[in-house]
């Protein structure tokens, strides 16, 4: 069977990567995409690399250009997404890469995002620890979807084994990213041009005020078993993302305290069952650690994990290329999982080098 799609937000970085991914698949017809500002455009006048979707043109982002379609992406800025989405109860799937049905609490949206608050949907990570399952169970046939933050899911899948087994303490964790500023979008912003990243890193919302940080804490209380409210208190996180001059990747370094009387042995164990047999997110060696570089264009999350008992503390470092992984391969993965197609269809764990 071939299923349409339309794609919004399709002049976009998350758009276009939903796309590059996309036409590579064997079960799917780009039928429509949208845009706003653009619309009425060629997209390869602005995804210039996707030849083999030159004929197709940006039409006006509305729902009745939406409807009608097997799968809907939504790739919109955040809090644009709802109000497609109320509007499209008859199609049979809809994957949102905005943040508009990621949480659960409305006074977390409140007071990270603002404005109308929207039911969360199935949450886009297969390989995330859930309630004592992988979410990818939950996918299986789901019918709305939420692909993940990307620095939100690269932190998560770092800890979620740790906190699930019981063997680190969530109550003081620490996250330190490098980021690619295509993470921030294709719209143009001064402190994004090339003359103000390069040769610098600049860190940015900073003290806890950047919006992943309550979806984090809502997928870490779903490892760990307890409800979004007792998150606030029982997870804590500090999360500083620093912007670096690569136009792609995130880099995670994330620590927590070590539970008193666990062994090496324990800690590693949690995260080679977690992970030992995915495709998708692969734990290395000890002693090795991963570069954004071997992700690239990859939908492969890669992973370190240090003991560090001077501090008494867990390292894991994690590599993904955050529109892959972190967006579009996530969105893609879920897709597949929803409508009951192999799970790594037109999606691959090779990089790109050098």
């Amino acid at each position: 069977m071939t299923y349409s799609v339309a794609v919004s937000g399709a002049s976009g970085y998350a758009g276009g990567e939903i796309l590059r991914l996309l036409a590579g698949h064997p079960d799917i017809e780009i039928r429509t995409v949208t845009a706003h500002s653009n619309a009425g455009q060629p997209l390869v006048r602005h995804q210039p690399h996707l030849r083999s979707l030159a004929h197709l043109t940006l039409q006006d982002t509305t729902p009745e250009v939406l409807a009608g379609h097997d799968i809907v992406f939504l790739a919109l800025p955040h809090g644009q997404s709802g109000q497609y989405t109320d509007a499209l109860g008859d199609t049979p799937l809809v994957i949102d890469a905005g943040a508009d049905h990621r949480l659960t609490s409305r006074n977390a949206w409140d007071a990270f995002y603002g404005g109308a608050f929207h039911d969360a949907w199935t949450y886009g990570v297969p390989e995330l620890l859930a309630g004592g399952v992988k979410q990818r169970e939950q996918l299986r046939g789901a019918t709305r979807i939420a692909a993940p933050g990307c620095n939100a899911s690269t932190v998560s899948l770092s800890l979620a084994p740790g906190v699930a087994a019981g063997v680190i303490d969530p109550r003081d964790i620490v996250s330190v990213l490098a980021v690619g500023p295509s993470g921030a979008g294709k719209s143009l912003k001064t402190n994004l041009l090339a003359s103000e990243i390069l040769g610098t890193a600049n860190p940015y919302a900073v003290g806890g005020t950047h919006r992943h940080i309550p979806e984090i804490r809502q997928a870490l209380a779903a490892a760990s078993g307890i409800t979004p409210d007792a998150a606030e208190d029982r997870i804590r996180i500090s999360f500083t993302p620093v912007l670096v001059p690569m136009s792609r990747g995130i880099l995670a370094t994330s620590t927590a305290p070590i539970v008193e009387g666990v062994t090496d042995e324990e800690i590693r164990a949690a995260w080679e069952s977690a992970y030992g047999d995915e495709t998708f997110v692969q734990l290395l060696p000890a002693g090795q650690f991963p570069r954004t570089a071997d992700v690239l264009g990859a939908n492969t999350a890669l992973m370190g994990l240090a003991i560090d008992r001077a501090a008494n503390r867990v390292t894991v470092v994690t590599a993904v290329d955050n529109l892959v992984k972190g967006t579009a391969g996530a969105a893609v993965q879920a897709m597949n999982l929803a409508l009951g197609l192999p799970e790594s269809r037109a999606l691959s764990v090779n990089g790109v080098a050098p």
